[in-house]
């Protein structure tokens, strides 16, 4: 478009330049006017033309340049002939002294008279351009000067030597030379003389020439040139000025100004028409880009950012942080090296069209952002490549959303893994404590024997603890939830935490003066507080502070939004927030995974933070963390709110001494070594046992009418018939008959979410002979 500023055009920016057609116009009957003012004023647009030179500076200095080429040619064309009839007749003269003294110098210098040859020799010295002269007498005993005149030169000399010879027996003896010496001194003097003379009448008559060409050509063409350039230059499409005139009286059939001008108003008219059409489409393109939820870009032939739309300029800064860079500009530095990017880096080169190309970016923010782009090169009509221009897909909330739903799943699958291993270990622990245990009691007067078993013992304690937070993770474990006063719960935990970190870390609560009270198992609270305090600990080995808050919030839809894992709702907020070392972001998300630690071997199992995980989830909250490195890491636990009374902290349980009986109790369990465990448990006890492997003989056994007090079994069984399936038909036709279930699984018949169904007793494997004793009186006695 023509419409530009008017130092575009390299003229002045007066708005009042075209006030009337007839503005800054002189006319062609003016041309030839001698008038000072209207010389004055050539001059003067002449030397202020446009920087970088205007058409008539350019022809003077072309004019100057061939006239001066054509000058100094010509005038050492002429230089050299006169220089070589300067020679020439120096080269005569030296003919002629050859010629008029060759015999007088011989007689001379035969007579040896040396006052006649100095006399001879001071005459040929008067000849014009000679500077030396002298004679030689030539023999076999001598060769040097007898009598010289002049001094003998070094440079621009023409020397010219002629023997001297007598005749003798009409034969001609040489007996002496002559050396003649002529200057070319005064023939460079005057050479140069004769340049300064031509060079500055040919170049003050070629100056002046040139001068009077480009007047001329500055008066017919270069000032109406400059009129249409004012013009152009001041030509606003949506204010357009009356068409383009040149005031001047032009010649009768036109000349190339007249078609010039003509051609300039045809464009100008072609411009307008397609402004009106340029608007609109622009507005239409405008609309659509503003609107859309992509991003459309443009690049040029260099690949770097032409043009942006506003919502990329709203997502990563001002136009001018992202015009001008390329795509790998904006890249970061990790990618670039990726064999994806060599590949889409070739397609470019290759100006090929490419579809669904997704990196990452950084936004005004600093965040990283995923983006897709697609793009299509352009060409010209003559089949340049000229850019490409495309659309941006900003991705980073899908893939937030994937990775959390994958994040998720691979928690869930885990979890699953971690719940099937958990059962299968505690039905080994199940055996494993049951005849440690026997053993214990068998070798009692025998100390070193006892103490094998003890330690067999006290591992598969050790074992029972492991599979306690494998299924806190799985949210599988057993809990046993009411309505908390968490506040109270963390102030008795706190006492304990004092003396298990030491003195050198700080504890800091900050309790909710009326937090709400949690439906959560209590014990799994204190024990989720007490890991995440060993961890901040181990976070801080120089020391350092523990703060513990607890807040009542609430979460909207759109707060629950942002983490799709959470549902809406109340919730008492337990904050755990230490100053150490910070957890890295690449290992970040991998902290609730069971079994992942960065302590060292020996010094952790990995199941902490996958224990609160489990907890939290099972019992229907949520935990999330935040880090950074060099400044501590906080864990949130959201645990739900219940309208339920509040009760203090747990109260401990008293053991009591393992009470035995006579009664018959029938064992069901899948496993042999399991049920035979439990058998010699029940016996050593006192009571009576029967055996089945699964519900089917079980039910073979009540319809033959066997009689027993208590059902005990298991309720993960094969067979088609499971414990729960089994305890109900039992329930049904034997009324009388007390049932105890046992499992190391909570998601079964009777276990929902961790929680027991109404009337139901459960012994958790594994458990110890004093425990199988309690419960088997209590439901005999309840």
């Amino acid at each position: 478009m023509l419409a530009g500023r008017p130092e575009q055009a390299g003229i002045g920016s007066d708005p009042d330049v075209f006030r009337d057609e007839g503005t800054d116009v002189i006319g062609e009957s003016d041309h030839f006017q001698s008038k000072p003012a209207i010389a004055l004023e050539s001059v003067r647009s002449f030397f202020s033309a446009p920087a970088g030179g205007g058409i008539a500076v350019r022809l003077l200095i072309s004019v100057l340049l061939f006239s001066s080429a054509v000058t100094l040619t010509l005038t050492a064309l002429e230089l050299y002939l006169d220089y070589k009839r300067d020679v020439a007749a120096i080269d005569a003269r030296l003919d002629e002294i050859q010629q008029g003294y060759a015999d007088s110098l011989a007689e001379s210098l035969w007579n040896l008279d040396t006052n006649q040859l100095q006399l001879q020799l001071a005459g040929i010295r008067r000849l014009p351009d000679v500077t030396f002269v002298e004679v030689r007498e030539t023999d076999t005993a001598r060769d040097s000067p007898i009598v010289a005149a002049g001094e003998p030169g070094a440079r621009s000399i023409v020397v010219r030597e002629f023997p001297l010879s007598r005749v003798v027996d009409s034969v001609a003896q040489p007996f002496g030379a002559v050396r003649v010496e002529a200057s070319l001194s005064r023939i460079y003097h005057e050479l140069l003389e004769r340049t300064l003379i031509l060079l500055l009448i040919q170049g003050a008559k070629t100056f002046l020439v040139s001068l009077f060409i480009v007047y001329i050509f500055h008066q017919l063409v270069t000032r109406h040139l400059l009129s249409i350039a004012r013009f152009v230059g001041h030509y606003d499409l949506a204010h357009p000025p009356p068409p383009l005139s040149l005031q001047r009286a032009s010649p009768k059939q036109g000349d190339e100004l007249d078609e010039l001008v003509e051609a300039f108003n045809m464009l100008c008219a072609s411009l307008q028409h397609a402004y009106q059409d340029l608007k609109n489409s622009e507005q239409r393109f405008r609309d659509y880009t503003e609107t859309a939820s992509d991003w459309y870009w443009e690049t040029g032939p260099d690949h770097r950012f032409t043009y942006v739309s506003d919502p990329f300029r709203a997502s990563f800064g001002e136009g001018g942080s992202i015009i001008g860079k390329s795509r790998r500009d904006l890249a970061p530095q990790g990618e670039l090296g990726q064999e994806r990017w060599r590949e889409h880096i070739a397609v470019l080169d290759r100006h090929e069209p490419f579809r669904n190309f997704e990196y990452t970016l950084r936004d005004a923010g600093k965040l990283a952002r995923h983006v897709s782009t697609s793009g299509r090169p352009m060409f010209d009509d003559s089949g340049r490549f000229t850019g490409y221009r495309g659309t941006t897909t900003d991705l980073t909330a899908q893939r937030e959303a994937e990775e959390r739903l994958h994040q998720t799943q691979k928690m869930d699958a885990i979890g699953q893994l971690t719940g099937g291993i958990a059962h299968d270990f505690n039905n080994i622990l199940t055996v494993i404590m049951g005849i440690a245990e026997l053993l214990r009691e068998s070798l009692a007067d025998r100390p070193q024997l006892a103490t094998t078993a003890k330690l067999i013992d006290d591992a598969a304690t050790r074992g029972a603890a492991l599979t306690r937070q494998l299924l806190a993770f799985a949210r599988k474990q057993m809990l046993a939830p009411r309505a908390t006063d968490v506040n109270a719960l963390v102030t008795e935990t706190v006492k304990l935490l004092r003396s298990t970190l030491g003195e050198q870390i700080e504890i800091q609560v900050t309790p909710q003066r009326d937090a709400w009270p949690a439906m959560i198992d209590p014990s799994q609270l204190s024990t989720a507080l007490l890991n995440l305090a060993v961890n901040a600990r181990d976070a801080m080995p120089d020391g350092g502070k523990l703060m513990i808050e607890t807040s009542n919030v609430v979460l909207d839809d759109a707060s629950a939004k942002a983490n799709p894992e959470i549902t809406p709702g109340s919730y008492v907020l337990v904050s755990v927030t230490d100053n150490g070392s910070g957890i890295p972001v690449a290992i970040r998300d991998k902290v609730f995974e069971p079994f992942f630690t960065t302590k060292q071997v020996g010094k952790g199992t990995g199941l902490g933070l996958s224990m609160v995980y489990g907890f939290a989830k099972q019992s229907g909250g949520h935990v999330t963390i935040g880090s950074e490195e060099g400044h501590g890491t906080t864990i949130r636990i959201y645990l739900p709110r219940t309208g339920e009374a509040d009760a203090s902290t747990e109260q401990p349980e008293h053991k009591v001494a393992a009470r035995s009986g006579h009664e018959t109790i029938l064992v069901v369990e899948d496993d042999d070594m399991v049920r035979a465990s439990v058998m010699k448990q029940l016996e050593s006890l006192g009571y009576r046992t029967l055996a089945a492997s699964n519900g089917a003989e079980a039910l073979a056994l009540v319809d033959r009418g066997v009689a027993f007090d208590v059902l005990f079994t298991d309720i993960v069984m094969p067979g088609g018939i499971n414990g729960a399936e089994l305890g109900r038909e039992v329930a049904r036709s034997r009324p009388a008959v007390k049932i105890l279930y046992t499992s190391g699984y909570s998601e079964d018949g009777i276990v929902h979410h961790g929680r027991l169904d109404p009337g139901i007793v459960l012994l958790g494997k594994p458990y110890r002979k004093l425990d199988l004793a309690r419960k088997i009186r209590d439901v005999l006695e309840g």
